[in-house]
C-alpha cells in the first residue's frame, strides 16, 4: 500500500509517499480502505520531535490522526456491528505513535472509529474527528456547558475553535469568541454574539461581562487571563497548557471514544455542526499541507485526499 512516511525527524522535506506492507487485521481491530485523513498541529509536532516525551515513539512514522473510509476487513472480536463497506470515521490514537492513517490501510481499534455521517464528503468527514471529540470533551464532560452560559472560545476560528462554537450553540449556550478580526464576520456567521479582538489587549478587559466558562485553545497570555475572564475558575478548560490545574480549572487530552463520534454525527444529521474546509490535498503534496498548518493562519481544517 502507499503511505506517507518518515524516517527521521525535522521538517516537512522528511516526509515522503512509499509503498510499505499492508497492515495486519488483529482480533479488535476495523481495517479502514483510507479516502481521506487531515492536518492537525500534533502531526508537525510529533514530526517535528517535539513530543517524544508524550508517547513511545517507533520510526519510521506514518502521520496522521484523522480517519474517514470504508470498512475493509473486520477482526473476529470486532462486536460494533461494522461490515466491509461500511464508511466510517474517526479518530485512530493508539498507545504509541508508529502507524498513522496517512495510508491507504489503517487497521484501526474498534474503539477508535464509527459510521461516518451520511452528509459529509470523506474530506469534510476526516476533518472532525480529533478536534470535533477535543471541542466536544471539553464543553460537555469538563465545562458541562447547558442551556443558558455564556461561554467564551479562544481562538474560535480555528480548527477546534469552529467546532466548540457551533457545539456550546448546539447545547443553548451564548458563544464568545476571540480572533483576528479577519475572521469576525466568519463567527457571527456561525453565531457568535460576541467577538473579541486578541491582538487588541487582554480579553478580560475586552469582554462585556464575565461569561460562564472559558475554553482555552491557546495557552499563555491567553490562559494567564482567564481568571478574569470567567465567574468561576473552576470553569475553564485548555487542551494545550495542564497548568490550568493550578487554578482549579481542568486539562483535557482528547480521546477516542465511539459515543463521542455518534454524538459529532447526530450534530451533523440534524444540521448543527458544518465542517469548513480550508484547503484539500492529496497525499503526495502531504508536505505542503503540513507547511500550511505550520503557518497557523489557516480557518478551519486541512484535509489530505488518497482516493
Amino acid at each position: 500500500m502507499r503511505a506517507a512516511v518518515y524516517d527521521e525527524y525535522g521538517d516537512a522535506d522528511v516526509l515522503e509517499v512509499r509503498e510499505v506492507p499492508d497492515p495486519p487485521v488483529g482480533p479488535d481491530v476495523v481495517l479502514v480502505r483510507v479516502h481521506a485523513t487531515s492536518v492537525n498541529p500534533v502531526d508537525w509536532k510529533i514530526r517535528q520531535g517535539h513530543l517524544q516525551g508524550a508517547f513511545p515513539h517507533h520510526l519510521p512514522i506514518v502521520p496522521g490522526w484523522d480517519v474517514a473510509g470504508v470498512v475493509e476487513a473486520v477482526g473476529p472480536a470486532v462486536r460494533s456491528g461494522l461490515q466491509p463497506g461500511d464508511p466510517v470515521w474517526g479518530y485512530v490514537r493508539r498507545d504509541d505513535v508508529h502507524a498513522g492513517t496517512a495510508a491507504e490501510l489503517v487497521p484501526a481499534p474498534e474503539r477508535t472509529v464509527a459510521r461516518k455521517p451520511e452528509g459529509l464528503s470523506f474530506a469534510e468527514a476526516a476533518a472532525v474527528p480529533l478536534a470535533g471529540l477535543t471541542a466536544y470533551q471539553a464543553l460537555v464532560e469538563a465545562l458541562e456547558v447547558s442551556a443558558g452560559d455564556r461561554v467564551l472560545v479562544h481562538a474560535a476560528a480555528g480548527g477546534v475553535g469552529q467546532f466548540a462554537v457551533q457545539i456550546a450553540l448546539s447545547r443553548g449556550a451564548t458563544v464568545v469568541g476571540t480572533a483576528s478580526p479577519r475572521n469576525h464576520d466568519h463567527l457571527r456567521a456561525l453565531g457568535v454574539s460576541e467577538v473579541v479582538d486578541h491582538h487588541a489587549g487582554p480579553v478580560s478587559a475586552q469582554l462585556s461581562e464575565p461569561v460562564d466558562a472559558v475554553l482555552d485553545l491557546v495557552g499563555g497570555d491567553a490562559l494567564a487571563d482567564a481568571p478574569q475572564q470567567v465567574r468561576d475558575p473552576a470553569r475553564v478548560a485548555s487542551v494545550v497548557d495542564p497548568a490550568v490545574r493550578d487554578a482549579g480549572g481542568r486539562y483535557v487530552f482528547v480521546r477516542p471514544e465511539r459515543d463521542h463520534l455518534d454524538a459529532l454525527r447526530d450534530l451533523v444529521d440534524r444540521g448543527r455542526l458544518r465542517v469548513d474546509l480550508a484547503a484539500t490535498y492529496p497525499l503526495e503534496q502531504l508536505a505542503d499541507a503540513h507547511r500550511a498548518s505550520e503557518q497557523g493562519r489557516t480557518r478551519g481544517k486541512i484535509a489530505v485526499t488518497l482516493t
